[in-house]
This record gives C-alpha cells, sequence and structure tokens, in this order.
C-alpha cells in the first residue's frame, strides 16, 4: 500500500505541441482505477530542448514518460536500452526508468495498441487477411511488426512516394508477406481491412486510392480519431465500406499498454473508451 501522505510518483507526455493530449485524462482514470498513487502532465518541448528536458525529468525524480510527436524517433536514440518492439519501429513513445538507477528504457506500444483494438475490441481476424496500409512514415513502421505477427494473406502498403514504402518492405519482408505501391496502384480488389495512417485527415485529404478497394466487406479504420468522421472514415461510408472506425481505442489500449510498463498492472480500458467516444472533442490527433 501507497504510505499515506507519500508524495505520487511523477509521469509526463512529452510533445510538441501537446495542448490536444487526451493522455492526462486517460492515465487519470488508470490511477483511480487501480489504485496508483501517481500524477500526470503535459510537457510542450521543441526538438532543441528534447534532450535536455528529457534528462531534467528523470533526473528531478520522473518515473516515466510518453512520448509523441515529433520526438519518437529522437526518443530512441537518448535512452539506454530497447525493448525489442521499439528496436523495430525504430521509435519510442514510452520511456521508463530501469530498476533504482537512471538508466532508461525505451519501448513502443503504438503497435500492440492498434493489434488490440482490432482483434479485442473490433473483434477482427487479422490472420489469413489482405491487409491494406495508406502511408509509410513512423506511424506505419510503429505498427508493421504487430501486424505481420497476426499473420495476414497479404499486407501492401500504398504510399505516394513509392520507394518509402519499398524501404519498410525491405526492412520487414522477412517478418512476412509485405509489399509496396502507389496510391494509385493499389489493386482494384475489395481489401478485408483498409487502414490509414498517413497525415491526411489533419490536412482534410484522403490517399487517391482506386475505389474498387473497398467495397460492402471492408474495414476502414482511421489510426486518427475524433468525434465524428474523418474525411477517411467519410470516404469510407461514401464507397458502402463495410464499417469504419476512428483511432480512439488504439489511443487508449496503447496508453494501457504503457501503464502496464510503468506500473506492472493492466487496466480496464472498455470504461475509458466508452467515455471518450461518448464526450470526446472533435480532435484529429494521432498516437496520444
Amino acid at each position: 500500500m501507497t504510505p499515506q501522505g507519500a508524495a505520487p510518483d511523477r509521469y509526463a507526455l512529452v510533445g510538441h505541441p501537446v495542448s490536444h493530449s487526451w493522455s492526462p485524462f486517460i492515465h487519470g482514470l488508470f490511477a483511480r482505477q487501480t489504485g496508483q498513487n501517481m500524477q500526470y502532465r503535459l510537457l510542450d518541448v521543441p526538438p532543441e530542448r528534447f534532450r535536455a528536458e528529457v534528462v531534467q525529468f528523470f533526473v528531478g525524480g520522473g518515473r516515466g514518460l510518453n512520448v509523441t510527436v515529433p520526438h519518437k524517433p529522437a526518443a530512441a536514440e537518448i535512452v539506454s536500452e530497447l525493448t525489442p518492439r521499439a528496436t523495430l519501429a525504430r521509435a519510442v513513445n514510452t520511456i521508463r526508468v530501469k530498476g533504482s538507477s537512471l538508466g532508461l528504457v525505451g519501448d513502443n506500444t503504438d503497435g500492440v495498441g492498434l493489434v488490440v483494438d482490432l482483434t479485442e475490441n473490433l473483434g477482427l481476424a487479422l490472420a489469413g487477411r489482405r491487409l491494406l496500409i495508406l502511408g509509410a512514415g513512423g506511424a506505419t513502421r510503429g505498427v508493421l511488426g504487430p501486424l505481420l505477427a497476426q499473420q495476414p494473406a497479404t499486407l501492401v502498403i500504398a504510399n505516394r512516394t513509392v520507394a518509402r514504402a519499398e524501404e519498410l518492405v525491405a526492412e520487414f519482408g522477412s517478418s512476412g508477406p509485405v509489399s509496396a505501391c502507389g496510391f494509385a496502384d493499389v489493386e482494384q480488389r475489395p481489401f478485408d481491412l483498409v487502414i490509414n495512417a498517413t497525415s491526411a485527415s489533419l490536412q482534410g485529404e484522403v490517399p487517391a486510392i482506386p475505389a474498387g478497394a473497398i467495397d460492402a466487406t471492408t474495414v476502414c479504420y482511421d489510426m486518427a480519431y475524433a468525434k465524428g468522421d474523418t474525411p477517411f472514415t467519410l470516404w469510407a461510408r461514401e464507397r458502402h465500406a463495410g464499417a469504419t472506425h476512428k483511432g480512439w481505442g488504439m489511443l487508449v489500449e496503447q496508453a494501457a499498454e504503457a501503464f502496464l510498463v510503468w506500473r506492472g498492472v493492466r487496466p480496464q480500458t472498455r470504461p475509458v473508451l466508452e467515455l471518450l467516444k461518448a464526450g470526446g472533442a472533435d480532435r484529429n490527433v494521432g498516437g496520444h
């Protein structure tokens, strides 16, 4: 039990910007649910101050950080140890103190957050299915390993610049059946699952993929989240996709995995997810 009057353990989200973040709300609910004595705040830190602020946070007694854009790749460079999933992603979204030392361990919970949302919250079977991911940036890199571990029949990465998608294929090709193409060259045969991992929803745009890639059997998932439709989910519904989902579940599940990394207990996510879906503000932001 926590000693009466003991100071709470300190955690934070570091990013630039971070004012939009739901992480303090989510982790506050997790802490109350599991009886953890902790506080969680936001740190808006520009890239040139990132290393110094992280060091200062942990030297000052901080126990863990979440990391969001644009700092995830930089976080992988400053920790003393990477978990296998962070090594694969080449990005860190969760940092913890190693034991009683100031050694820092970098982890990445984005991929497991997405897969848990897809398979457990939404009840989707990924094994043997045809998957299409739109975008070849950091968001895609962070989830490729866990998605391929689900053993899909094929996973196609479509990107405006094909060479970037081909780089990911070269890196992840040994993990499963993954291929690359441009947006316009996506096969006009319905996929079982289409995941938007681009930042297009932030700009009100939708990648120009052929309409034949989606039909009434296709599930469309936007890693961004909002109270209403995102441009991508609206586009998918207009093309009569079988179902559309936004990234609220990924947001909550990756946070729950980070909470487990820090506190050794995994909170229940469904009550938190229901609260967010019921009252979430209209914010198109992926990750945290």
